[in-house]
């Protein structure tokens, strides 16, 4: 028991009983000039005004601080999410950048492995292009060198005839011309 039930009690046994009896509580409590009514008016109120305080000051008080800490702590958690998802999102940016450069190194790669099939098509094209021309150049040139036999040919065969005229002196009809021509020209051809 606490020192003020000690008093209580002794005070109410002391005013049940009367002063027959000297107790040392009363006795202590009247030195400290200790009146039990005022006592016990003052531990009413005192406990009122604690009530009240308690129900209308400090209750709301510490209502606000757990409202405050739990806001602080929901606000440090929210800091930590965001801080994590920063964090996941300059992975994802970096991995992205990284596929990024991947790629475009794949592309370029591509591009220029197409680059150059196509230069060695080009050149493919050039060349054969080149050969044809060649070719036909040759095929003109040997057609024109096949007209320029002939015609040496037929002038040479001409030559003989006109030769072999003056020499026999004597003119030969167009029939013996055309055959002596032939004859000449198979001559020639086989030589």
């Amino acid at each position: 028991m606490s020192p003020i039930h000690f008093i209580l009690a002794a005070a109410a046994h002391d005013h049940d009983h009367g002063e027959a009896g000297v107790n040392p509580v009363k006795e202590i409590a009247l030195q400290f000039g200790v009146d039990a009514p005022l006592l016990i008016a003052q531990i009413i109120c005192f406990l009122t005004l604690a009530y009240v305080l308690w129900q209308y000051g400090f209750k709301p008080v510490l209502s606000t601080m757990e409202e405050r800490e739990k806001k602080i702590s929901d606000g440090l958690r929210f800091a930590d999410e965001v801080k994590i998802k920063l964090e996941d999102a300059e992975r994802k940016h970096n991995e992205t950048l990284k596929e990024a450069s991947e790629e475009a190194q794949k592309t370029l790669a591509t591009a220029r492995e197409q680059a150059k099939d196509f230069e060695a098509k080009l050149r493919k094209d050039a060349e054969e292009r080149a050969e044809d021309i060649v070719r036909k150049a040759r095929e003109q040139m040997e057609l024109e060198r096949q007209n320029m036999i002939d015609d040496a040919k037929k002038e040479f065969a001409n030559l003989v005839l006109a030769t072999t005229s003056k020499i026999i002196s004597r003119e030969l009809k167009d029939e013996e011309k055309s055959s002596f021509s032939e004859v000449a020209a198979k001559e020639l051809a086989e030589a």
